[in-house]
């Protein structure tokens, strides 16, 4: 007995028997002010964050190609309106290595309406009236009278045309191999440059190879694009889909819960064990074919994922992913097999619950919107922050003398008559990139800190005042002696507006914490992706050290948040003086906690890992035409942008109904401990849990737990619960 006395006395003091006490206190104050203004100001200065960016930004920049005076081609309502295609002058410049650096071709770049479909020098059309016309079309400005020779010096047209086709609205060369690999451009295996000398059509290789690094990535972005708009409607089917299996999963437990969790159970093991079986088979099927057996690091970085679905060593990883994943499951259930019965009469007292406060399952709805809007707003602001620099252009020297003020900042107004200009006459002043250097530019780095940090914090805040809503509204199921008469009408909004006007404090706080571990998670994330390269060993290990202490930080402040905000909604204290009394009294039922809680945790990640895999499958066979190919399939570039979709939609939708009962059982544990230490189930005390919950909650499945010293249950006396209106 002193043991347990100096065990209660290291975590606090045991909560004492009030018999005023009926759960939620009513008369409360605010909690944690100082942290609501500044949340406050913080949000004030978000919105402020926004309108700049909005004022200063233009998303065009990252949609229309540029040309080299920084005009956009092919944009509604300017001059280039009709001209969409980007022309490179000279596109053999584009294989020096400082494309991929400054991350530009160093020749002039202009608007034309088509890309050119032949092969011609500016001196052989000029001798064409006919072809000279359609040569006009990729100059500058007029040329009428001017001689070839001041036409090619003032760089006001091409020195030579290439076959092109448009690739990413720029004018890449017609390229094609014949038998024997041979290199084609347009038909012609070899053609005339800018200095009439004939060059092979491979020497133009290394060339587009460069320009299409650079553009590359905004094709696979246009194509993704393409795919949602051609499945948009079926991803919001399948988003239906898996909300309606949640919500069935979550009515079925209400009445089933016993056999709904051995279903999901099986199911889970079933679903993975045909992953591993279908993946096998396309592996083995695969092993006849041509290129198959090739590795994924000779394969190297693919833009076309397709091509990686064509190699044997992927489904070969898919098997070993899944393979894992069953016999971590199956292990863990084998070890939890003595304590699922419990995790499942916990789960069945939850349901109980859920079904006096059934709003609570569409609560989540509401979070979702939140969310949503929380990370529109980031993402827009940060597309207009990206894009709110000015145009900057730099020296580019396209002849063979060497330039002092190349990659020097310039101005093409008066480029032609600067003493850049005259100390280099073959050089021109040509767009770069989107930059600038005012104090606005300088502080962009910053502005956009701000708004990653803001979306963590904001994000944060969302989901906490759910967790502070529900946990409201179960606690007052769980201290209510009468069900049918002492609990309020709408427990779920009573919560939210508690929430709302007394714990915004309360809860900012507890989402700046996180959201401060997040962002340097986030920084030290970053790190290691530009250390990667790097020889320092010691280095490496710090970062992987502190990237392991931050994430076991943020699980634990997590955690820590969760049974504050039960206590806050409870009690109505402030955040510190909560996530104490939640810490202290979970220490004290340390046990209970290892092994129950967690349990139940697990058999509800199950169930949102059956509904994914269901819907996933679904997603998989209809998307990838593996079954009989329907007319109302889309064809797509990529069939994993709509499957990933659902499949990452479906997760958090099932997350969303699952963390309704995962907030139910979290709270009704910490308020079943709390009635322990306040209450001993005689007639003067009773206790507010059901028979049920006392049984499986009060002892260990494998060794007694110690009652509080100061309510000792007295055996003598028969045990006093409070009855459900079911019952």
């Amino acid at each position: 007995m002193a043991e347990d006395e100096d065990h209660y006395r290291k975590h606090g003091e045991p909560r004492k028997y009030d018999p005023s006490f009926k759960g939620p206190i009513q008369n409360r104050g605010c909690t944690d002010i100082i942290c609501c203004i500044i949340f406050v100001v913080a949000i004030v200065g978000y919105v402020a964050v926004g309108i700049l960016a909005w004022s200063q930004g233009d998303p065009r920049k990252v949609i229309y190609p540029t040309d080299s005076e920084g005009q956009f081609c092919g944009q509604v309502g300017t001059p280039l309106e009709n001209k969409p295609y980007l022309f490179y002058y000279n596109i053999l410049k584009c294989a020096s290595p400082m494309v991929l650096v400054a991350f530009q071709c160093p020749t002039t770049q202009i608007c034309v309406e088509e890309c050119p479909s032949t092969s011609i020098t500016l001196m052989t059309a000029y001798s064409n009236a006919e072809k000279w016309k359609s040569y006009t079309k990729f100059c500058k400005k007029d040329i009428a009278g001017k001689p070839p020779q001041q036409i090619l010096k003032d760089q006001l047209c091409p020195g030579m045309l290439i076959a092109s086709k448009p690739f990413t609205r720029r004018c890449f060369p017609a390229l094609g191999v014949k038998e024997n690999n041979i290199f084609t451009v347009g038909n012609q295996t070899t053609f005339v440059d800018d200095e009439s000398k004939n060059r092979k059509a491979s020497d133009l290789l290394p060339a587009v190879g460069n320009a299409t690094i650079v553009s590359e990535a905004r094709l696979v972005v246009v194509k993704i694009f393409e795919d949602y708009t051609q499945s948009w409607h079926w991803i919001i089917l399948g988003l239906v889909i898996a909300m309606v299996l949640s919500l069935i999963f979550v009515v079925l437990l209400r009445f089933l819960a016993g056999v709904m969790v051995w279903v999901m159970i099986v199911l889970v093991i079933v679903v993975l064990g045909y992953g591993i079986i279908h993946c096998s088979v396309v592996y083995s099927n695969l092993k006849n074919e041509e290129k198959s057996n090739i590795t994924l690091k000779e394969l190297g970085f693919q833009m076309d994922l397709k091509v990686y679905f064509k190699i044997r060593q992927t489904w070969l990883a898919f098997i070993i992913i899944l393979a894992i994943v069953e016999l971590v499951v199956i292990v863990l259930l084998i070890f939890i097999r003595n304590r699922i019965r419990i995790a499942i009469a916990l789960i069945a007292e939850a349901s109980r619950a859920i079904g006096h406060v059934m709003s609570s399952l569409f609560y989540p709805l509401f979070t979702f919107v939140l969310l949503a809007v929380v990370i529109a707003y980031w993402a827009i602001t940060a597309v207009f922050l990206s894009t709110s620099n000015e145009a900057v252009y730099k020296v580019f020297n396209e002849g063979k003398q060497e330039c002092i003020h190349e990659n020097k900042t310039c101005f093409p107004g008066n480029y032609s008559e600067s003493d850049d200009k005259k100390d280099c006459p073959e050089s021109q002043c040509l767009f770069t990139f989107y930059g600038g250097e005012t104090p606005y530019h300088k502080y962009l780095i910053f502005l956009q800190f701000y708004n990653i940090f803001l979306f963590f914090w904001c994000a944060n805040f969302v989901t906490a005042l759910g967790q502070m809503t529900l946990a409201g509204a179960f606690a007052s199921y769980y201290w209510a002696f009468n069900k049918s008469k002492d609990m309020p009408d709408c427990p779920v909004f009573a919560s939210l507006g508690r929430a709302l006007r007394y714990h915004t404090g309360s809860l900012a706080f507890g989402s700046l914490l996180l959201a401060i571990v997040q962002v340097i998670r986030v920084q030290l994330e970053y790190l290691d992706h530009k250390l990667k390269g790097a020889e320092n060993k010691f280095a490496k290990f710090v970062l992987c050290c502190l990237k392991c202490c931050f994430w076991c930080l943020e699980k634990f402040i997590k955690f820590l948040n969760r049974n504050a905000y039960i206590m806050v909604a409870i009690y109505g204290k402030n955040f510190c003086t909560s996530a104490r009394d939640a810490f202290f009294l979970l220490m004290r039922n340390v046990i209970r906690v290892a092994v129950l809680d967690k349990v139940t945790d697990f058999l509800l990640f199950l169930g949102k890992l059956l509904i994914v895999g269901i819907v996933g499958i679904i997603s998989f066979f209809f998307f990838s035409g593996r079954t009989q190919r329907l007319d109302f399939v889309p064809n797509l570039h990529y069939y994993w942008v709509p499957i990933l979709t659902i499949v990452v939609g479906s997760y958090f939708i099932a997350h969303g109904f699952f963390s309704v009962y995962a907030m139910c059982v979290d709270t009704l544990f910490l308020c079943f401990c709390e009635d322990l230490e306040r209450n001993d189930g005689s007639a003067a005390r009773p206790y507010y849990m059901s028979s049920t919950l006392h049984e499986i909650l009060s002892l260990n499945p494998e060794e007694p737990v110690s009652q509080s010293p100061s309510s000792p249950q007295n055996e003598e006396l028969p045990l006093k619960t409070r009855k459900d209106s079911t019952e």
